[in-house]
């Protein structure tokens, strides 16, 4: 597993009451090493162009290319590492419109961001729904991954 380069939380834990729409930051970044790949994908997604650069080259992928799973699990540690660590996270009511936009190939530097879209409380009283847009970029600003969440946030 790859150590992301991840923004430190911040020290208080935020409540739902301190999302607000349009609100955007940083999740960090992290590397794909070959070693990697093939472990996400010998024990997740055993596809010939996951455990093989010379598969991935001769596939539509052009080249070793990583799992979508394995792609989407490092956005949700960046999320964790950062936005969450510093929130009341109380999971999630949804993920929405997942996307493999373009493929993860060995090597990739991937940034992750997120963008608050809607917040609305529950009726609960205790929390609330944080609608929450996330993309991936390679290091090459082409956009990888997008994905759309909510978030269930404490007061």
């Amino acid at each position: 597993m790859p150590t992301p380069d991840s923004p430190e939380p911040p020290m208080a834990r935020r409540g739902f009451s301190t999302f607000q729409p349009g609100e955007t930051g940083p999740l960090g970044t992290v590397e794909l090493t070959r070693d990697e790949v093939v472990a996400f994908a010998s024990a997740w997604d055993p596809q010939p162009f996951h455990l093989d650069e010379a598969a991935g080259l001769a596939s539509p992928l052009k080249g070793h290319a990583a799992s979508g799973w394995h792609t989407a699990s490092l956005l949700m540690r960046l999320l964790a590492d950062t936005l969450l660590a510093g929130a009341r996270s109380m999971g999630s009511g949804h993920v929405r419109d997942l996307r493999w936009v373009k493929p993860v190939l060995v090597g990739d530097r991937l940034a992750a961001r997120y963008v608050v879209r809607e917040v609305r409380p529950s009726s609960r009283g205790d929390r609330g729904y944080v609608e929450t847009d996330f993309v991936m970029e390679n290091q090459n600003g082409v956009t990888v991954l997008t994905m759309s969440a909510t978030l269930i946030i404490g007061s």
